[in-house]
């Protein structure tokens, strides 16, 4: 008896065992199921704009704390370690665009992404039209190990998303930023002077005639034009000395006055007929096979642009114009037609953002694309050790400068420990188009969202500068086109009368 009820209670409990173990295995497969449903993550940016990987090995950047070479593309290894971090797995659909217009009209004609990096007043129009969903409160917390951006955000930067608004929201809950830079003029020395190159007024001078080039794009050719036709005002001691300088200044660059966008269309007609050309990225090609002597351009392409010189041995420089300059930022934004209500697309797409903010990463895409990353890394030092491994000065080179860019890197107003000794050259060359110095920082101006008056007042100018302006057709074209036309409506009358 007693061991028929052993057997009895050992069947029992085997069968209790079995039952909790099945029950256990199914549970867990059902978690794993949930968790190995791939997320799609469809990302658009702008060309050319991440670390495609693919690097020899010469290409390897060997840093004090150690290497670092691209050899995956930065998707790639973002999926490969998405699923590794977080035990899901997410495709990511990458596509590109060429211009904010560009993908602000694919937005508009239906295409749907994720998350988007667009420049600063596009995402300032994407959130005044509330299309934006806003970042988590997780992505904000520093104690999370994997929250490489607020953790790594060069402090001037925050301080920027945080000050600027729309609609009483901040840019820093919407928008994380990604790259960023200032615009200025890339010329030759030897064709052009440093003093002409320094200002916006370049674009029409005549002494450059089919020499330069401008931006094919509204925004940038409106703001160098309104800091040539301001020129005077903005180099003044009297308006530099206003206590409220920073403000004003971006009150004077983003005017749209009726009378000033009516001077704009005046002045841009001059450096059309004065310009070898409009470019979006042609410019870049055309000063280093020496096409033209000085381009408008951001101050990413314009690392690239002097770093292809330097391999050909064909020195360009870099200068940011006196009166103004553009202080640009990209940034990533999660729009709501495609993350709104999806947890794990919200989740992923937030991912990416701290994946490419990971310090080893910025570095790679700096390295990679030129421009500067909005990452100064936080605690930790390999950003600036990165900056120091480019343009450090070799231990044997005598004429060198103390470049300081502590202003990126820390709160701390006297640190030295964000000082560069560089090459004397490099004050007007890549180091300072990367790291803009504190004096073209205190002169520099965002470009502000304009509403949908002052955009359609702006794009109607453009138009007539880029396609044709009626006014400016002299009176004898007109009346040899009324000749013409009045030919062509006798003959059609006369071959009328014929036919019946």
């Amino acid at each position: 008896m007693m061991k028929r009820n052993i057997g009895k209670l050992s069947a029992v409990i085997l069968s209790t065992v079995l039952f909790w173990t099945m029950a256990a295995a199914t549970g867990s497969a059902q978690a794993d199921g949930a968790d190995s449903q791939e997320v799609t993550l469809r990302i658009c940016s702008w060309e050319e704009y991440i670390d495609l990987g693919g690097w020899d090995e010469e290409e390897t950047i060997d840093l004090e704390s150690g290497d670092i070479i691209g050899r995956n593309s930065m998707v790639e290894d973002f999926e490969k370690w998405y699923y590794e971090t977080y035990g899901r797995k997410v495709k990511v659909e990458y596509s590109t665009f060429g211009t904010n217009e560009d993908l602000y009209n694919m937005l508009t004609l239906g295409d749907v992404y994720d998350l988007v990096c667009p420049s600063e007043y596009m995402i300032m129009k994407l959130m005044a039209e509330g299309r934006l969903t806003p970042l988590s409160e997780e992505f904000f917390d520093a104690e999370d190990e994997n929250n490489y951006y607020i953790k790594g955000v060069s402090p001037y930067i925050r301080s920027v998303f945080e000050e600027n608004e729309i609609a009483g929201e901040p840019w820093s809950r919407y928008a994380a930023g990604y790259m960023w830079g200032i615009t200025g003029i890339v010329y030759n020395p030897e064709l052009v002077k440093e003093q002409d190159a320094s200002s916006w007024k370049i674009l029409d001078d005549p002494s450059y005639r089919r020499q330069v080039t401008i931006k094919d794009n509204v925004r940038d050719s409106y703001f160098a034009a309104v800091g040539a036709l301001k020129s005077d005002l903005l180099l003044s001691e009297e308006f530099r000395a206003q206590p409220d300088y920073k403000k004003r200044l971006e009150e004077e660059m983003n005017d749209t006055s009726p009378e000033m966008i009516a001077k704009v269309q005046e002045y841009l007609q001059d450096v059309k007929n004065n310009a070898y050309s409009f470019e979006t990225d042609s410019g870049k090609a055309d000063m280093v096979t020496g096409k033209v002597a000085a381009n408008y351009q951001w101050s990413g392409d314009a690392v690239y642009t002097m770093d292809q010189a330097d391999e050909d041995d064909f020195t360009l420089a870099f200068a940011v114009p006196q009166e103004a300059t553009n202080i640009y930022f990209d940034g990533w934004v999660m729009l709501k037609s495609g993350v709104e209500g999806n947890d794990a697309k919200q989740h992923a797409a937030q991912a990416f953002i701290n994946f490419t903010s990971r310090p080893d990463n910025v570095i790679r895409n700096m390295y990679y694309i030129g421009y500067t990353s909005v990452i100064s890394g936080g605690e930790d030092g390999r950003i600036f050790e990165y900056a120091d491994w480019c343009y450090g000065a070799g231990e044997d080179e005598e004429d060198v400068t103390e470049y300081d860019i502590a202003y990126f890197f820390t709160e701390e107003e006297d640190s030295e420990d964000y000082v560069i000794t560089a090459p004397a050259d490099q004050v007007n060359r890549q180091l300072s188009a990367q790291y803009p110095s504190r004096e073209a920082i205190a002169r520099s101006s965002i470009m502000v969202y304009f509403n949908e008056e002052q955009n359609e007042a702006i794009n109607e100018m453009w138009i007539s500068v880029r396609c044709f302006n009626l006014y400016d057709v002299p009176v004898w074209a007109w009346v040899a086109a009324a000749a013409v036309l009045g030919g062509i409506v006798v003959f059609a009358v006369r071959n009328v009368k014929r036919s019946r």
